[in-house]
């Protein structure tokens, strides 16, 4: 694995506990984990439980005995790696969004696409596909529960920047992070609807906005300076959007509405989507991932309304192999149906979803959100995911 902060931790939480909840026809092995600064990463290692640590990503690369590279990096590098990865048959999960643009999102689909020929598979980490409750609504989709759908509403809200005194960390920074709001929350929500509705986005109408476009850059940097407090402070340009905001259009002919921000007040991690259709609605919102909210409009007049359904029981996706109904289960659960979807598609021969191509697809509508947004918010039809035949 390349990263160990934040999704690194969520990764290697999901890595130890796979194999002793999942039966799987293959084990993983927490071999190497990989960061720039010595001793954190030696840290780290101790701590996430990986057998031995380094500070050069190609280390893992030309390591005979390792057969999954795990990118959990900001997105600057993700191309990089991936594409070494591939290109020495390594099988590759890589965290979302895919990279940072979209040449590079297409190189490593290509490069995916070529290595899929040669049985190397390759899946981009959009992990709330996993929450039961979410591959649930999307089996009531698919089942025809909603009839056809003509409604999309998805939000996700954070608030972790508001203060204009929060330092300039690399998620604020475009050439690290691609994008600001947009990539990093707004990915999600496009990936998830998408998912649970099978309808891809065809056409936006965005805005955006950078509420705070100067801030203290960390300790160890140096800048402009505002003065804050009464003392003078090293300060940065933001260079990546606070919050995005787009109407869409499906391919299917539902009409959408997303909202990505993380200067909503209040909100710590409030991902919400609703989905209505002519025979039905359902709604799920991540701060009570346990449940869904369904309305069956083919039932009598007098008995219509939205009921709960509590997503604990065996019957319901990956639900069996943890405790028994009523028992409810956590944002780091997702992670390890992540590996084990990962490590049983690798084992079998199978090629995991959601793909590279997929996450090109994310991309793709990334983009158009951001041209619409600097056209003054006209309407941007997403670009075909057409992949190169060569890298």
């Amino acid at each position: 694995m390349v990263g160990y902060a934040f999704m690194g931790a969520a990764h290697s939480q999901a890595w130890r506990t796979v194999n002793r909840v999942f039966d799987l026809p293959a084990r993983a092995r927490m071999a190497l984990i990989c960061g720039r600064d010595t001793t954190k990463v030696a840290d780290a290692a101790d701590r996430l439980g990986w057998d031995a640590y380094t500070t050069d990503w190609r280390d893992l690369i030309n390591r005979d005995d390792i057969d999954v590279i795990d990118v959990c990096t900001p997105g600057d590098s993700h191309a990089e790696i991936a594409l070494a990865a591939l290109a020495a048959g390594k099988h590759v999960l890589c965290e979302k969004p895919l990279a940072n643009t979209v040449a590079e999102a297409r190189a490593m689909t290509a490069a995916a696409e070529l290595a899929r020929a040669a049985g190397v598979r390759s899946m981009c980490g959009f992990n709330y596909r996993r929450v039961p409750a979410v591959a649930m609504m999307r089996q009531l989709v698919a089942d025809g529960r909603l009839g056809v759908i003509r409604h999309v509403r998805a939000t996700y809200l954070q608030d972790w920047i508001v203060d204009p005194q929060f330092p300039l960390v690399w998620r604020l920074q475009k050439d690290r992070a691609g994008s600001g709001a947009l990539g990093d929350i707004g990915a999600h929500i496009i990936d998830l609807t998408q998912f649970v509705t099978g309808q891809r986005i065809s056409g936006v109408s965005a805005v955006t906005e950078t509420f705070v476009k100067e801030r203290p850059l960390p300790a160890e940097s140096s800048g402009l300076a505002a003065t804050v407090d009464g003392h003078t402070a090293p300060t940065g340009p933001v260079t990546v959007d606070d919050a995005a905001v787009f109407v869409a259009r499906l391919d299917g002919g539902a009409l959408a509405t997303y909202e990505a921000s993380r200067f909503a007040t209040g909100r710590k991690n409030a991902l919400r989507v609703e989905i209505n259709g002519s025979l039905g609605s359902v709604i799920f919102d991540l701060e009570r991932l346990n449940e869904l909210e369904f309305y069956d409009a083919t039932r009598p007049s007098v008995e219509q309304g939205f009921s709960r359904i509590l997503v604990t029981e065996g019957e319901h996706p990956y639900m069996s192999a943890w405790w028994p109904p009523g028992h409810i289960i956590g944002y780091e659960h997702s992670f390890t149906h992540e590996m084990r979807d990962f490590i049983e598609a690798v084992a079998t021969g199978v090629d995991p979803t959601p793909s590279f191509a997929d996450a090109l697809q994310v991309q793709l509508v990334l983009d158009a959100v951001t041209r619409s947004a600097e056209l003054g918010s006209s309407w941007t039809e997403v670009e075909p995911a057409l992949i190169a035949a060569a890298v």
